[in-house]
């Protein structure tokens, strides 16, 4: 779309050149031809280097972009994205068609697939699973009944995937207007599941707002498992069942998390780090390190606490 029509759509004045607008991104990653935004102090240093298009922002800081950005002023610069992220969603087609096969795959009748779907070699896909536009499925990889893989996922090879999950549904991504209605941010990234992976039953990984959701090689995932959007979860990852983590959390290789345990947002946990069952996470961790309680502390200090306090309940 042209910048100007995009302005016009979501009632924000535009003056200068008119440029062609491919869609949305960071301003650390955007490019000439996407918009970005900025809402957060934390990000001012992105700003100056950003090579946007151009950003939706507040008049207060529009003189820290490059000259070559353009300015879009509003004082609502994460309202404005949502509502221009609607213009780049792909278009959900039901049209079916028969998937591009590699040799010897055992596909079972009952198995629905979108268009442009790409599968490997030796594939087994059980009843009921739903494949959307545009998928790969790796060589060698199994997936179980009833699974769910939305368009534009990538899964690796030697993957196997348990009955129920889903993969790429819409991150939890909303704007909120001053009158405190909610606009949906639309998904518009994708998910990628590296090879060796193993998703139990009834998880959900969901896709980016843009960019990309990873689950990197060799990590495995128990049953009932959150991964929201953005996350990029190491390689060689265990999480155990009911863990959740909060969109564009990020670790390292080899983070193991106990069952029920789970994580705040836009933080980093680092390589070789334990989190106890329970825990949660706050902030971001250093590595080869165990955690627990809430917030996690160092898992000593927090058998230390639990002794003190079971000493002074015991003295009432």
């Amino acid at each position: 779309m042209k910048l100007s029509q995009i302005c016009e759509e979501i009632n924000i004045a535009f003056s200068g050149q008119d440029i062609d607008i491919q869609g949305l991104h960071t301003l650390s990653v955007a490019t000439p031809f996407q918009i970005s935004f900025f809402n957060d102090k934390k990000y001012l240093d992105d700003l100056g280097t950003t090579k946007a298009g151009a950003v939706f922002i507040s008049l207060e800081y529009a003189p820290f972009l490059p000259s070559s950005t353009i300015a879009l002023i509003t004082d609502e610069p994460y309202l404005k994205l949502a509502e221009t992220s609607k213009f780049f969603a792909p278009k959900i087609l039901t049209v079916a068609e028969k998937p591009k096969l590699g040799k010897t795959c055992d596909i079972d009748i009952k198995v629905s697939f979108g268009k442009g779907v790409v599968i490997g070699d030796k594939v087994t896909i059980m009843a009921g699973v739903y494949i959307g536009n545009n998928v790969y499925v790796g060589s060698n990889t199994l997936i179980y009944p009833n699974v769910s893989i939305y368009h534009g996922s990538i899964i690796g090879e030697n993957c196997i995937i348990h009955a129920g999950t889903v993969i790429g549904s819409d991150g939890y991504g909303f704007a909120h207007t001053k009158q405190g209605e909610h606009v949906k941010i639309y998904q518009n990234g994708n998910v990628i599941i590296e090879n060796d992976v193993e998703i139990g039953a009834n998880c959900v990984v969901d896709r980016a707002v843009f960019g990309t959701t990873y689950i990197r090689k060799g990590s495995k995932l128990d049953n009932l498992i959150q991964v929201a959007h953005n996350c990029d979860l190491g390689e060689y990852s265990l999480l155990a069942s009911q863990v959740g983590l909060a969109g564009s959390t990020t670790t390292g290789r080899n983070v193991v998390m106990g069952g029920q345990s789970g994580s705040a947002g836009h933080l980093h946990i680092d390589d070789f780090t334990t989190i106890a069952g329970k825990g949660g996470v706050t902030k971001s961790l250093k590595g080869h390190k165990t955690y627990a309680g809430f917030p996690a502390i160092d898992h000593k200090t927090w058998l230390r606490l639990q002794a003190k306090l079971a000493f002074f309940v015991k003295r009432k």
